[in-house]
């Protein structure tokens, strides 16, 4: 097999989920830049040798988690849990341990390993604990302020522990307890002064990391609640419009999990989640009132490995069951199921250079896939067999790298 031109481009790296340019490596977070999983590189390998693509670094000591990598411009973030602390790990690009940081105490719920994707902006990097600090940290590894914006709020952390990536909006940092008090909230990113509150729904929140969308001049932030699909400016914290998602479904319960963040596209918002949750794509309007709905789908349910849209086709991941589920294909335009395939079990997915990579999470295999919208061709694939516990933590591209975690085990391979 020839290489490919080995001249590394530069790119931020969630995943998860959530449409994703090249740019000057000044922010960086969860699945990418604008969150839709998609990364802006090229040059990437079409096929992997038999035994998978080669292993730069790796390692170990990290801490159990389900977080993703974030990647500044010289330096890798991790987050783990050890000893019930959440901690993060700073590693040079060529997987030199810089430093490592207790920043807040883990979740105590029945899940309570790390889930905290760090923000990065600013030479600052962004987190929040299991317990609910939002956390300001520099690059050096000191705590420049912290908020424990949870208890400020009298929020409820939802059933499985809190599980947010905070957002970063133009000098704000976003957090959302939910509850009562407040749906949303923006810090001041250098201080952690309250900016403005949103108006509280009455919902607590739940494992959704907030999508920004600009559309018609207007920055709003998405995201999802117990039950609703809310839209915040975020200029000023004001409720623009808040979607009854619940009611979409045949049987509402108001009682399901909520995980993913949504995707956008041109006005357009796409949901869609596990436990029996119909996806709706939604148009929103250039004024920021109520959106409508265009179309519904019951096939497309992602547990809590995200989607990505490429071309004109959803490619994602259903949830049939907490142990089970298949990979499937929607037209974006009409809502069509065009297809859905076992492949090992589900799990997540995020796209680069016209490929899709697919981490399951039964065994550990990452493929390399084709996108179409007539079958899922896998052609290469490789298995991550270090590291314990369930595989969902989202795979993320920078320079030609692929970093896949396994708990307290990350792997970094070169597929340029």
């Amino acid at each position: 097999m020839k290489k490919n031109n080995r001249k590394i481009g530069l790119l931020a790296i969630a995943i998860i989920s959530s449409g994703f340019t090249i740019y000057s490596q000044t922010q960086a977070g969860w699945r990418g830049k604008d969150q839709s999983g998609i990364y802006n590189e090229t040059g990437l390998l079409k096929t992997w040798p038999v035994s998978g693509p080669a292993l730069l670094w790796e390692a170990t000591g990290i801490g159990t988690g389900y977080s993703s990598v974030t990647i500044s411009d010289n330096a890798v973030y991790i987050t783990g849990r050890k000893g019930g602390k959440d901690i993060l790990t700073s590693f040079s690009q060529e997987g030199k341990k810089n430093w490592e940081l207790v920043y807040g105490n883990s979740s105590d719920s029945n899940y309570p390993d790390s889930r905290c994707t760090p923000s990065y902006s600013d030479n600052k990097i962004f987190l929040v604990s299991g317990e609910g600090d939002m956390v300001c940290v520099g690059k050096d590894g000191k705590i420049i302020w912290t908020v424990n914006y949870f208890k400020k709020y009298k929020a409820k952390a939802p059933q499985f522990g809190i599980s947010e990536s905070p957002l970063i909006v133009d000098g704000k940092v976003i957090g959302t307890p939910g509850g009562s008090l407040a749906s949303m909230v923006a810090f001041n990113l250098n201080n952690g002064n309250v900016v403005w509150e949103s108006p509280s729904v009455k919902e607590g929140t739940q494992y959704v990391n907030p999508l920004l969308v600009e559309y018609g001049g207007i920055k709003m932030i998405v995201t999802i609640t117990e039950g609703r699909i809310i839209a915040v400016n975020a200029e000023s914290g004001k409720l623009l419009w808040n979607f009854n998602y619940e009611a979409q479904n045949a049987n509402p319960t108001g009682d399901r999990n909520h995980i993913n963040t949504p995707l956008f596209r041109d006005g357009y918002i796409l949901a869609a989640n596990g436990y029996e949750q119909v996806a709706v794509k939604l148009k929103i309007n250039t004024d920021g009132s109520q959106p409508w709905l265009v179309w519904k789908n019951i096939d497309l349910t992602p547990h809590v490995g995200g989607m990505v849209l490429v071309g004109n086709y959803i490619y994602s991941s259903t949830h049939d069951t907490n142990s089970k589920g298949r990979w499937i294909c929607v037209d974006w335009t009409t809502g069509k199921t065009m297809w859905i395939t076992n492949w090992y079990n589900k799990g997540s997915i995020i796209a680069a250079d016209n490929m899709l990579y697919i981490y399951e999470e039964k065994a550990g295999h990452v493929g390399l896939v084709k996108p179409g919208s007539n079958k899922l061709e896998v052609v290469s694939e490789f298995q991550i067999k270090k590291g314990s516990g369930p595989y969902w933590a989202h795979p993320v591209i920078n320079k030609g790298r692929l970093f896949v975690r396994h708990g307290d085990y990350l792997g970094v391979f070169s597929i340029k």
